[in-house]
């Protein structure tokens, strides 16, 4: 099994990509010679590891009849000072409001994304660190954020 898009070049800085029957449009921003019909390729890195990730948090949760009140991410991307510009780093805060009690049971979602089941944090993690924090109802409970930039490493500290 394998994985292909198509894009199409629409004109100035745009493509329309056709991914699984749906368009993604690509474009870049004015001051780039683009007309802003779309992001630019590389958040789409950062928005596929967020769905990625999300995705496989909400299903683990919904199976342990733990869902969140709330479930949000944000997937913040250091990039580089000189071209060619790519990211250094890449950070994941999944943010979640709910009971108390299932606040373990976010946490071991998250964790078992991270080491287990996101394909794109997996990947990703080849070539650059990947950290992550836990925010619940409003406090962090977990963070290896505190790594070096300068490889990938295993979460190393919770937060009590």
């Amino acid at each position: 099994m394998r994985h292909e898009i198509e894009a199409q070049w629409i004109g100035g800085m745009e493509f329309h990509a056709a991914v699984s029957g749906h368009t993604v449009v690509m474009d870049a921003p004015e001051r780039a010679g683009g007309d802003d019909r779309g992001p630019i390729p590389k958040p789409l890195m950062l928005a596929a590891l967020a769905g990625c990730t999300g995705m496989d948090v909400a299903a683990l949760l919904r199976k342990a009849g733990k869902p969140a009140d709330t479930f949000s991410l944000k997937v913040t991307g250091e990039i580089s000072a000189r071209p060619p510009i790519v990211y250094e780093a890449v950070h994941v805060e999944y943010d979640f409001t709910g009971s108390e009690a299932d606040r373990e049971a976010a946490l071991e979602a998250v964790t078992r994304s991270q080491e287990q089941y996101c394909g794109v944090s997996h990947m990703l993690k080849r070539i650059l660190p990947v950290t992550w924090s836990v925010v619940y109802n409003g406090r962090t409970i977990f963070t290896n954020a505190t790594v070096s930039a300068a490889a990938p490493a295993d979460p190393v500290s919770r937060a009590a």
